[in-house]
């Protein structure tokens, strides 16, 4: 929808950002679906029909603004408990070079990332449905991410361990929190 594009881009200007009228359309796109999944299936708490500011302030600004702190050589970017989606599909179309890979455990959260997924069109996208402990036998993603990104998991000491074995030496961790900022 064109308002909530509209919407969109004018919460990602009040933050000082910037994103093509494209990517808006995009995240407009994403937020919609995740608006019809969520009546189905909780994948987020926030209001979603129709999103309120706070909704689009943390599932799409935030990422966007963490976006600016990916490195421009950026390859390979890990999300921990992907669950709705934010803030790796919307780091997704902020950042079209980047190769995503989307963990979650839950059966029906990740058919809504694969749909998502289909339904905007992205390509170097991978969900993995497995728990991160399971993800450690994969040798290609040991010590390879440029990024990983946390949000809404229960932060423990066994996370940070297993999330440390995934970014490479020099790269970034972005936890979201469930406080403003990241």
């Amino acid at each position: 929808q064109p308002d909530l594009a509209h919407r969109i881009g004018g919460r990602i200007a009040h933050a000082g950002l910037t994103a093509s009228a494209e990517v808006q359309t995009a995240l407009g796109a994403y937020l919609e679906l995740l608006a019809r999944w969520n009546q189905h299936i909780n994948l987020t708490a926030y209001t979603l029909a129709p999103p309120s500011d706070e909704a689009i302030d943390r599932l799409i600004v935030e990422p966007l603004a963490a976006a600016r702190r990916v490195p421009a050589d950026a390859r390979l970017l890990i999300d921990i408990g992907s669950g709705g989606g934010s803030p790796a599909l919307p780091l997704r179309m902020a950042l079209p070079r980047i190769r995503v890979v989307l963990v979650e455990s839950k059966v029906r959260k990740c058919a809504f990332l694969r749909e998502a997924v289909r339904h905007l069109g992205l390509a170097a996208v991978e969900v993995e449905n497995r728990r991160l402990d399971e993800l450690l036998v994969r040798p290609d993603l040991r010590e390879a991410a440029d990024v990983v990104t946390i949000r809404a998991v229960r932060a423990d000491a066994r996370l940070w361990t297993h999330a440390q074995a995934f970014v490479r030496p020099g790269g970034r961790l972005f936890w979201f929190t469930t406080s403003a900022g990241l």
